[in-house]
């Protein structure tokens, strides 16, 4: 999450914009935020963005784009 966090929002939007890239990022934010963080909705959210990730990605563009964060971060 911070490594996602320190990129520039350009970067950040580029990463979810494209569709197999999303889904990786997506994967690796999610999991390494659970395994530090914990919590029951994260583990939720982490077990829905491997078979999502992609609309997840692309929730988390716009969700970026309007509030400059990732949705449910």
């Amino acid at each position: 999450m911070t490594w996602f966090n320190r990129q520039s929002r350009l970067v950040q939007l580029l990463l979810l914009l494209i569709p197999v890239v999303n889904w990786i990022v997506e994967i690796y934010v999610r999991w390494t935020t659970f395994f530090k963080k914990g919590g029951l909705i994260r583990l939720i959210i982490c077990i829905l963005t491997v078979p999502f990730g992609i609309i997840f990605g692309w929730l988390d563009f716009i969700w970026v784009l309007l509030f400059k964060k990732l949705f449910l971060q």
